[in-house]
């Protein structure tokens, strides 16, 4: 059971001396990759291995221009050469060229076991691994390892995937920033003086800086669609009871989802595919069931946005011109690309905005159940205990106490009115808004602010929450970017089980408008 830190990250330059692969695109060479394992000589690649594309990757590996070994080094050298500036890594898997060359070998026996069969992933370090440590980027948790993997890298694991680590996160899901007492601050690759959203910006930071193909993400407020906004990538929030949150740290179960962040829409779905469905071992998610289509990837339309039906919730743009001079032209580019547009007001909405998030109350009973579970090798048994030992940074105290003050749940009126309360408005109101105008989507900017300068504030506008207290479906997509090269990410918010269509209209945008570019690294 192997594990090593980013802090010994020589050793990875260190297996392999010889050779390099030279990826090339329709036979002119473009870039080296050095220290490739398995060297060839001369391999005539259709892609760049950098922001392709799973689907690319898996036709480049079926016809035996790359291996997935091949491509694993690939990612661990750039994780050696970059990340060191970024600082988006906390684990990496010591084992995983052997798992690797291991998948190699079932591919090349026949054996191909799913849709990500040899393709890296990096999840976020709050979901389950058995042969990693899983420490939501504390200090307390430095170490532990829990005695089987979380429901979603199963199934990942399942599909082929290789989990090439663990990225880091804010502390405990708690925030924006993505900074921890274990990983430390991690840092925007477009801009190193900004943050990178969170409290996935671990993961999302990764993927933008291709150190990886695609990750997990997790949100109970905006922790995928955020990061995913700051680093021009797609994020999709599932409706609530789409995947099992069974073996992921809980920071408010109402609110917690997983979900994926990739480069693509198209990645995306086949993520969605691999974690979607019903697990015992998470009771919501047999509302999952007959909900589920064979695959997301049918979805994929180039001409998805063609009498599309899209509602614009102005009053949840902000004031920052930089976000409304990207989402106008988003609005205006998803018209030319055959959409109906409807300017749309969401009854209640001040109503529904000014509730909590449930993480206030809930964390401390839901994150004592998950310390439970890890058995006799916890490294705590309550938060009182991870309170008392200091191991984590600094600025969650005063959120650690106010939290670990809360006695119960069932007796505690203004939690029972809000749990009643808040699901209620806020699927009414929003239905009614989709049956008014027969609208397939609503609209607005993932986050109303830009990417903040480290050590100030970092805002968002509340437009993130609609998702969590409704439980319905989100999806961020890259929209373009500020005059200073800043990211900007527009989201849509579906009706309940209905991701096919996230994904129809998110495709058909994409392919329209190609906002993703790479973040460039030196």
């Amino acid at each position: 059971m192997g594990k090593w830190y980013k802090k010994s990250f020589a050793f990875v330059t260190s297996l392999v001396l010889a050779g390099s692969l030279f990826v090339t695109t329709m036979g002119a060479p473009v870039s080296a990759a050095p220290n490739l394992a398995n060297p060839v000589v001369k391999s005539i690649l259709s892609v760049e291995i950098e922001e392709a594309t799973i689907f690319e990757l898996q036709h480049e590996m079926k016809r035996g221009t790359l291996t997935s070994e091949q491509l694993v080094q690939f990612y661990l050298d750039r994780i050696t050469k970059f990340d060191d500036s970024i600082n988006s890594i906390i684990t990496i898997d010591e084992n995983v060229l052997e798992e690797a060359r291991q998948l190699d070998l079932e591919r090349k026996a026949g054996k191909v076991r799913g849709a990500l069969h040899g393709i890296p992933v990096i999840l976020k370090d709050n979901y389950d691994t058995y042969d990693m440590p899983t420490t939501a980027g504390s200090l307390s948790l430095a170490g532990s390892i829990p005695l089987d993997d979380a429901y979603q890298t199963k199934r990942l694991r399942d599909e082929g995937a290789i989990i090439l680590g663990k990225a880091n996160l804010h502390e405990f899901a708690f925030g924006f920033q993505t900074i921890s007492s274990l990983g430390g601050q991690t840092l925007n690759p477009y801009d190193l003086t900004r943050y990178p959203g969170g409290s996935s910006g671990g993961t999302a930071a990764a993927v933008a800086a291709n150190f990886v193909t695609v990750g997990l993400g997790t949100d109970t407020g905006g922790s995928i669609r955020i990061p995913s906004s700051f680093n021009n990538l797609v994020g999709i929030r599932p409706t609530m009871g789409l995947a099992s949150r069974d073996g992921i740290i809980p920071l408010a179960l109402t609110q917690d989802v997983g979900g994926p962040i990739a480069r693509t829409v198209e990645d995306a779905a086949v993520v969605l595919d691999a974690i979607a469905g019903y697990d015992p071992a998470d009771p919501v998610t047999e509302e999952s069931i007959g909900n589920v289509p064979k695959t997301y990837t049918h979805y994929l339309k180039k001409n998805g946005l063609k009498k599309a039906r899209i509602g614009v919730v102005r009053s949840l743009f902000g004031n920052d011109p930089q976000v409304n001079m990207v989402m106008n032209q988003a609005i205006s580019d998803m018209e030319s690309l055959g959409a109906e547009i409807y300017e749309v007001t969401i009854p209640n909405l001040n109503q529904i905005l000014a509730y909590p998030s449930l993480s206030g109350y809930e964390f401390k009973f839901q994150l004592n159940d998950y310390l439970a579970s890890l058995g006799s090798n916890a490294p705590f048994k309550t938060l009182t205990d991870i309170i008392e030992s200091g191991l984590y940074d600094p600025s969650l105290r005063s959120g650690l106490i106010a939290r670990d003050s809360k006695v119960s749940l069932e007796n505690d009126a203004e939690y029972q009115r809000i749990i009643t309360e808040r699901p209620e408005v806020t699927k009414e109101s929003l239905m009614s808004v989709f049956t008014e105008y027969d609208l397939d989507v609503l609209l607005y900017p993932t986050s109303n602010a830009l990417p903040a300068e480290i050590g100030r504030s970092q805002g968002s506008g509340n437009a993130n929450r609609l998702s969590p207290f409704s439980g319905f479906p989100a999806i961020s997509v890259p929209a373009g970017f500020s005059d200073n090269g800043l990211p900007v990410g527009l989201e849509m918010l579906g009706k309940e089980f209905d991701e096919a269509t996230l994904i129809k209209l998110a495709y058909s945008y994409q392919e329209g408008t190609k906002h993703r570019k790479a973040p460039e690294l030196e």
